[in-house]
C-alpha cells in the first residue's frame, strides 16, 4: 500500500470536510493543521477540493465543480463575487502588480469545465460554500482519488448538432457520486464524460468513462441512448479510450458509471500511484474483459451496440452561433488559458441575465472559453459591446482561438515553467506574425507546465511540456553543475481528436522557451508552402517526416539552439 492509500484508510477523506470548518473556527495555521491531523490531511483536504500551494505557503487553490459545464446566471455571479473577494494575493506577493496581464481577483477556467481560484485562506472557506450551497454549487471532490467534475456539451440544448440533450444525465451522475462514500475513494481520480452531441466536443476519447450517442432498435422502434468508451487519458501514459460492445439507455446510466466505479474500486492497483488510473486497468485486462467484468457488477439490462451517432470532434464553441430555437443565438467568448477577472466573470453572469431570456446560462467548455446563451438577435449588438466581451473576443486569431494553458510553476507543486502568463503573450504574438491560410479558424496550442498533461498538449496542433533547458549563456542562472539553465519545452506536433484521432510525436525536445515562436514561424511558412487543399496543420504534420520538421524548426532564423524570440 502506498503512503498516499495508507492516508485514505486512515480516515475517510470526505470526513476532512466538517474538518475544514473546525480549521477555520479556530483558525489554525497550516503548521497546527498538520500538528492535529498529520501530513496526511493534505492529501486528503482534495477531496474538499482544496490545494495546499508549497509555492503559496498558507494558502489554498480551491476548485469547483460545473456538471457539463452549466452554470445559472446566479451561479456565475457567485462564483465571479467569490473570485473578486477571496481569491486575493496577499501584499508580500504583490496583489495586482504581481500579474501584469491579469491584475489581482481572478478565476481559471479549466479542461474539465471547473473554476480554480488561488490564494484562499481556510478561514473563508466555510462562507465560500454557505454562498455556494445558496444557489446549488459545491466544491466536493473537485480534487482527490474519487469522481472529478462529469463533463458535458457546453452546447447541450442548443443545436442541431445532438442527437439529444445529455445534460440532465450528467446531472444525475454528478449528483449520485458527489459526496458518496461508498464511491469516494478509488485507486485514483475517475474521470467521464457524458453528451449526446454528434462532435464529441466533451472528449470521450481521453476519459476513464466516456458515454456518446447511438441508437437502437427495440420493440419496432428507434431508442437512443448511448454508446460506451473506457480507458482512456493523458499524462505520461496516453492511451486513447476503448469501446465497448454497450448500449446503455440514458435512465440506466447512473447504474451503468456506478459498476465501472466498482470495478475500478475492486479490481484498480492501490500500491503503485503511478499506474493506478483506470487506463492501466483497462490495458492490463483487455476491453472485453473489462467489459464482462462491469456487466457482472452492473443491475441494468445492457444489449450489445447499436448505431454510433458520433460523427467527428469540434472542441469549439467560440463566436456568434444560432440556437435551434428561432431568434435566439449563443456567444462563446475566447479567454486565452482560461484566466479571466472575478469582477468580469460577475459581469457575464449580469449580461446573460439582461441580454438573454430567462432560460439564460453561461457555461464552460473544456477548451477554457465560456458561453452566454439564448440571447435575441436584437440584443448580440448591446452584449457584445460590454468591455469583458470586447476583451474575451467572439471572432479571435486562430492562436488565440486555440490557445490552452495549465496552471504551471506560478502556482503548481509540480510545474517545471510559467505557462499562463507565456500562452497569452505567445498567442498574441503568432496572430500578429504568423498570415494563416484563411480557411484555418484555429491552431491548437497547449502548454503543459509538466508532464501532467493538464493542459492536453497531446491532442493538440502544437503541444508543450515543460522541462528546464542548458544553455551556452553566461547571463543566465546556472545550476550546481555551472551551466546556464533557461526554462524550456519539448514541443510536439500533430495530434486531434475525432475520426482521425491521434496523440502528437514529440519532435524536438528541451526547446529554449525563447526559441519557439521563430521556431514556429519557420514550421508555418512551410506548411503555407507545402500546404494540400484543405488541409489542417495537424494533417501537414502528420504528413510530412519528423526529421524534416526538426529541420525546418532548427533553420537559421529560427535558431533552436539558443536564438532570441521575441513575445516571451
Amino acid at each position: 500500500m502506498n503512503t498516499v492509500e495508507r492516508w485514505k484508510q486512515e480516515k475517510h477523506p470526505l470526513d476532512v470536510v466538517d474538518d475544514v470548518r473546525e480549521y477555520a473556527a479556530e483558525g489554525l495555521t497550516f503548521e497546527e493543521i498538520e500538528r492535529r491531523a498529520g501530513d496526511g490531511e493534505w492529501e486528503r483536504l482534495k477531496w474538499a477540493g482544496m490545494y495546499a500551494h508549497g509555492r503559496q505557503e498558507g494558502y489554498f487553490m480551491l476548485r469547483t465543480k460545473v456538471p457539463g459545464g452549466r452554470l445559472t446566471p446566479d451561479q456565475a455571479q457567485v462564483i465571479g463575487e467569490v473570485a473578486d473577494e477571496f481569491a486575493v494575493a496577499p501584499d508580500e506577493h504583490g496583489g495586482e502588480e504581481q500579474n501584469e496581464i491579469w491584475g489581482d481577483a481572478y478565476l481559471d477556467i479549466t479542461t474539465r469545465q471547473d473554476v480554480q481560484m488561488h490564494w484562499i485562506r481556510v478561514e473563508d472557506v466555510p462562507e465560500i460554500w454557505d454562498r455556494y450551497e445558496e444557489v446549488g454549487l459545491t466544491t466536493i471532490q473537485g480534487c482527490g482519488d474519487g469522481a472529478r467534475n462529469v463533463l458535458g456539451c457546453p452546447a447541450a440544448g442548443l443545436t442541431d448538432h445532438e442527437c439529444f440533450d445529455a445534460q440532465p444525465v450528467v446531472d444525475a451522475v454528478s449528483e449520485y457520486f458527489t459526496g458518496n462514500r461508498e464511491y469516494a475513494n478509488l485507486p485514483r481520480k475517475f474521470k467521464m464524460t457524458i453528451t449526446g452531441c454528434r462532435e464529441d466536443c466533451a472528449q470521450s476519447q481521453i476519459n476513464d468513462v466516456g458515454l456518446v450517442p447511438a441508437r437502437r432498435e427495440a420493440d419496432g422502434r428507434d431508442v437512443y441512448g448511448f454508446h460506451v468508451r473506457v480507458g482512456g487519458g493523458l499524462s505520461d501514459g496516453p492511451r486513447m479510450a476503448s469501446n465497448l460492445d454497450v448500449f446503455v439507455r440514458p435512465e440506466d446510466a447512473v447504474e451503468f458509471c456506478r459498476a465501472v466505479a466498482q470495478t475500478f474500486k475492486e479490481l484498480g492497483d492501490r500500491n503503485n500511484r503511478g499506474v493506478c488510473r483506470m487506463r492501466y486497468l483497462v490495458e492490463q485486462m483487455g476491453p472485453e474483459a473489462f467489459e464482462a467484468a462491469v456487466r457482472d457488477r452492473c443491475d441494468a439490462d445492457l444489449p450489445s451496440r447499436g448505431t454510433d451517432l458520433t460523427r467527428g470532434y469540434a472542441g469549439d464553441h467560440v463566436g456568434v452561433r444560432e440556437q435551434k430555437t428561432d431568434g435566439l443565438h449563443y456567444v462563446g467568448f475566447n479567454v486565452i488559458a482560461g484566466r479571466m477577472g472575478g469582477d468580469e466573470f460577475v459581469a457575464a453572469a449580469r449580461a446573460a441575465r439582461e441580454y438573454g431570456t430567462d432560460e439564460s446560462t453561461v457555461r464552460l467548455a473544456t477548451d477554457q472559453n465560456f458561453l452566454v446563451t439564448h440571447v435575441p438577435k436584437e440584443n448580440l449588438s448591446d452584449l457584445l459591446n460590454e468591455p469583458f466581451a470586447r476583451k474575451y473576443e467572439h471572432d479571435p486569431g486562430p492562436f488565440a482561438r486555440g490557445a490552452v494553458g495549465c496552471t504551471g510553476s506560478e502556482f503548481c507543486n509540480y510545474g517545471i515553467i510559467e505557462t499562463k502568463n507565456r500562452v497569452y503573450r505567445w498567442a498574441k504574438a503568432l496572430d500578429r506574425r504568423i498570415e494563416t491560410p484563411a480557411d484555418l479558424d484555429v491552431v491548437r496550442m497547449h502548454m503543459s507546465g509538466c508532464s501532467a498533461s493538464c493542459a492536453q498538449p497531446q491532442i493538440a496542433d502544437i503541444g508543450f511540456r515543460g522541462e528546464t533547458v542548458a544553455v551556452d549563456d553566461p547571463e543566465e542562472t546556472t545550476n550546481d553543475e555551472g551551466d546556464a539553465v533557461v526554462e524550456g519545452m519539448d514541443v510536439g506536433l500533430g495530434g486531434s481528436l475525432g475520426a482521425d484521432n491521434d496523440f502528437l510525436d514529440w519532435v524536438e525536445g528541451a526547446v529554449p522557451a525563447r526559441a519557439v515562436i521563430p521556431a514556429l514561424e519557420q514550421l508555418f511558412a512551410a506548411f503555407a508552402d507545402e500546404r494540400d487543399d484543405g488541409e489542417r496543420f495537424y494533417e501537414w504534420t502528420r504528413r510530412v517526416d519528423n526529421d524534416r520538421l526538426r529541420t525546418v524548426m532548427r533553420g537559421a532564423d529560427a535558431n533552436v539552439s539558443g536564438g532570441v524570440a521575441h513575445g516571451d
